[in-house]
């Protein structure tokens, strides 16, 4: 995390304006990322991220969605259009109000929506400035590795991988992504087998003992 800070705050490698605004940048997205290897999802993140510079737009919204319960529940407003459709600020909005009932005002709920539209164009799901509408995004093997193990990380195994909400977020079908996981598995970034109709995935090699031990529930 100091590393990260003194880029954001010293370096100011996001083109900030100011000292104070750099470091409150930082703050928000430690909180969001974490930037802590001790922390499996960002170390695994953070392999993936060295290993596909194509994929760092989905992985980072990957990991966003996995930390973030707000835009978590903007995903439904986005993922549920098809290609060319025009986006709806108010399907969003209506989709994080589901989720938050009256804990939150109008206000920041308006907030939340325009920040999150902003996060789905970065990633390349909506597109356009003013008027904005979804795009099918192009996953990478490594992307599609970081669904899987999202997936995987609450207990999600075999085919049910591969229907999750994760690779969604990629637009892939379910061949689509089996196809991409294999991909995945010729560079070494997750363990796979078929067999009698019988998909296996696992991230044995990328986890800690401790951690194998609470992803398969034995601690």
């Amino acid at each position: 995390m100091a590393k990260v800070r003194s880029k954001i705050i010293d370096e100011n490698v996001l083109g900030k304006s100011t000292q104070a605004t750099r470091k409150l940048t930082a703050q928000r997205l430690g909180e969001l990322y974490s930037f802590d290897v001790g922390v499996p999802l960002f170390r695994v993140f953070r392999l993936y991220w060295d290993r596909d510079r194509r994929g760092h737009r989905l992985l980072a919204l990957l990991l966003a969605l996995a930390r973030d319960p707000l835009l978590r529940a903007t995903a439904s407003g986005v993922l549920e259009m098809v290609p060319d459709e025009a986006f709806d600020r108010r399907s969003m909005t209506d989709a994080v109000r589901s989720v938050v009932g009256d804990r939150l005002n109008d206000n920041t709920i308006d907030k939340v929506v325009r920040n999150a539209a902003s996060t789905w164009t970065q990633s390349g799901h909506l597109v356009g400035r003013v008027s904005k509408h979804r795009r099918r995004v192009n996953p990478t093997p490594a992307s599609t590795a970081f669904a899987l193990f999202l997936g995987y990380s609450l207990g999600m195994r075999g085919e049910g991988l591969l229907r999750s909400m994760w690779i969604r977020v990629l637009d892939l079908s379910v061949d689509e992504a089996l196809k991409m996981a294999g991909d995945a598995k010729r560079l070494g970034l997750l363990n796979m087998s078929l067999g009698g109709g019988v998909i296996e995935i696992s991230f044995t090699r990328l986890l800690t003992d401790a951690e194998k031990g609470v992803m398969h529930g034995t601690n």
